[in-house]
């Protein structure tokens, strides 16, 4: 009998720090850190294909929301918690890719993850110049050189030199882009025809209604819109291998609270 009950406490005992160790992960997973595997080889030479990659957290700050609600596709909120840093140009950064069943609306899909490098913070603007990017104000070198000056040296022909927002109206292409403002939050910009392209599909999803363009005049609901203030902060992410990565050079720019959080290394 002393036997048996000595081995049910050893039990229990076992159970409870098996318990307690997967509560102390699931809360690293949650506030602290993350892994994912790279599927791609948009981003090489930095990541290849099959690399695991540690995603921290704490540097932007964790995501809140209703996983349920996620998971079935229904509206929810994201919260931020307060992070340790900002992100900024050159992170590499994981993101909920914000068009994973449109082109023309953004939505949420918790399964498809993208991974790419922050060229443009909220605020900037950014332009790409015979194949390189540039952001105004800025000296620093963004993204990858070396394949930039392969872009650079691609014919004009080929099909995949059309760029966001594919439009007569601006035919920007992945060698000369731009200049393209990357929305901050409070920014206001003029709805002018050429504005209207840009950011039709932010005001849709931050206003749940789709903003219309009638005789050059743009509509929100019934009413007229000259100018238009957003309520979120967007990031514009590129590639490393420029020519095999889609990026925001042709769907546009991400929302804040789709990024997930920083690469700190890879393995």
């Amino acid at each position: 009998m002393k036997t048996l009950k000595y081995i049910l406490n050893k039990l229990l005992d076992v159970t409870f720090y098996l318990v307690l160790l997967a509560l102390l992960w699931g809360v690293l997973q949650v506030f602290c850190f993350t892994s994912f595997n790279v599927p791609s080889d948009s981003m090489q030479p930095t990541l290849v294909p099959g690399d695991r990659i540690v995603v921290n957290k704490l540097a932007g700050g964790a995501r809140l929301f209703d996983l349920f609600a996620a998971l079935n596709r229904k509206p929810f909120n994201i919260y931020r918690m307060p992070g340790f840093s900002s992100f900024n140009r050159n992170d590499v950064l994981v993101f909920n890719y914000p068009y994973p069943d449109r082109k023309d609306s953004i939505s949420f899909d918790i399964m498809k993850y993208y991974v790419k490098r922050c060229i443009g913070l909220p605020g900037d603007t950014v332009e790409i110049r015979k194949g390189y990017f540039r952001v105004r104000g800025v000296e620093q070198a963004l993204g990858n050189m070396e394949m930039q000056a392969i872009v650079a040296n691609l014919p004009d022909t080929i099909k995949e030199m059309r760029a966001f927002p594919k439009s007569q109206m601006l035919p920007w292409t992945i060698k000369e882009f731009g200049p393209f403002a990357v929305p901050a939050k409070g920014q206001v910009v003029q709805m002018s025809k050429e504005n209207w392209r840009l950011y039709r599909f932010l005001i849709f999803w931050e206003q749940q209604q789709r903003p219309i363009l009638q005789d050059d005049v743009v509509y929100l609901g019934d009413s007229i819109i000259t100018e238009y203030s957003f309520r979120k902060d967007y990031y514009f992410m590129a590639g490393d291998r420029l020519i095999n990565s889609q990026d925001s050079r042709y769907w546009g720019v991400v929302p804040e609270e789709y990024i997930v959080g920083k690469v700190a290394f890879a393995w």
